[in-house]
């Protein structure tokens, strides 16, 4: 039913702003202020099949009730849109899972769920819809053979993110365990345990939330296999992976690492296009300030803003409304997981003088909203400097 919705769609997360922008270089003057957009920015091909299948199973089912699992993707707009829509969220308050019957369909999200919860919606018989991005079945491959092959799988990513405890589930299965490590100090503290093989009940203690059940550090540690959720950093990604593989060769030494370490690349190939977009930008323009666009909660989105951040200033913003003359609403840009929604005023924000402004956007934003970006910031650009 692809064509049915196609109209639908376009009108609510196309821009034709957007598209003038990318026809006209990426770049836009608006008196004092100029504009430039990172080549590769906004809704990946993951994001953009996830939201067409949830239109696409409205207009198909449109008398029976529509559920999804937990937010399609991490952009409020979005999930609202669907929720104006009659397709309601699991996590919503005043939702009960318990409740769902054979009549009842249910989408699963871009992130997937955790092979628990798939087991649980099949048993109460629910019409299942599966969104689930092919980068994340592809690690879910990786971490399945880790686990048959008798690997621990250490996972780069946010122990509470939807998508790394579905892929945890996965590196459960034949009899497999993982670890979850947010960054790279808490990949150190796991890396000095495997050289060191002390002290076990204290790294159980550190990582007790972000483990598998019956967990054992010194026997899970013998040998291992790194993975990550599809949306964090790749350039941390690929650390953390040498970091551990230069654990075990210090433990077990160079000639035992085919039998004990094992690594593959599973970021998402749109995550890395829009952060190797936005570093192009950063090294091609000499630009004043970044604006990066995208849920408070959009792991992708807040890594864009972390490589922006440390060259120029940087604000990471929600939606267009954020904007104003006088302030800017945004997300503090490295805080803790528990400050991910925590919005910072701004007052005073745009300088006076000419302005080079980059911007770009992760990839659940849809095209819509960075084009009411780019308009506001036209807005302003033709202001009183």
């Amino acid at each position: 039913m692809k064509a049915a919705v196609a109209d639908e769609l376009s009108a609510a997360y196309d821009s034709a702003r957007v598209d003038d922008l990318r026809a006209s270089g990426f770049v836009r003057r608006s008196g004092r202020i100029t504009i430039h957009l990172a080549r590769e920015f906004g809704f990946c091909y993951g994001v953009d099949r996830a939201v067409d299948y949830a239109y696409q199973t409205r207009k198909r089912f449109p008398t029976q009730r529509v559920f999804l699992t937990g937010e399609i993707i991490h952009n409020p707009h979005v999930n609202d849109q669907l929720r104006a829509r009659g397709i309601r969220i699991l996590t919503d308050p005043g939702e009960d899972r318990a409740q769902l019957g054979r009549d009842d369909v249910v989408i699963l999200p871009a992130f997937g769920v955790s092979i628990s919860e798939m087991a649980s919606l099949e048993q109460q018989g629910c019409t299942l819809v599966d969104t689930t991005c092919g980068s994340v079945l592809n690690v879910w491959k990786n971490v399945r053979r880790y686990a048959v092959d008798g690997f621990t799988s250490i996972i780069h990513g946010k122990v509470h993110h939807e998508e790394t405890r579905a892929t945890a589930s996965q590196a459960t299965g034949n009899d497999g365990h993982f670890l979850v490590v947010l960054d790279a100090d808490e990949a150190a503290i796991v890396c000095d345990f495997i050289r060191r093989g002390d002290h076990p009940g204290a790294l159980l203690d550190r990582f007790r939330a972000a483990v598998s059940p019956g967990f054992d550090a010194a026997r899970d540690l013998e040998r291992i296999g790194c993975a990550n959720q599809t949306t964090m950093l790749m350039s941390e990604s690929l650390q953390i992976g040498e970091m551990f593989r230069a654990a075990m060769r210090d433990r077990h030494g160079e000639a035992s690492l085919g039998e004990r370490f094992r690594a593959f690349d599973t970021i998402c190939s749109a995550t890395q296009e829009r952060q190797d977009a936005v570093v192009a930008l950063l090294t091609e323009q000499p630009l004043d300030m970044m604006v990066v666009l995208g849920g408070y909660n959009s792991s992708n989105t807040c890594n864009l803003a972390r490589i922006c951040a440390d060259r120029v200033p940087t604000y990471h913003i929600a939606e267009p409304n954020c904007l104003s003359p006088d302030e800017i609403r945004h997300r503090p840009i490295g805080g803790p997981s528990t400050a991910a929604t925590a919005e910072r005023v701004t007052h005073g924000w745009l300088p006076a003088g000419t302005l080079m402004i980059g911007l770009t956007a992760g990839a659940s934003t849809p095209d819509s909203l960075v084009g009411q970006v780019i308009e506001k910031l036209e807005v302003l650009g033709l202001g009183p400097s």
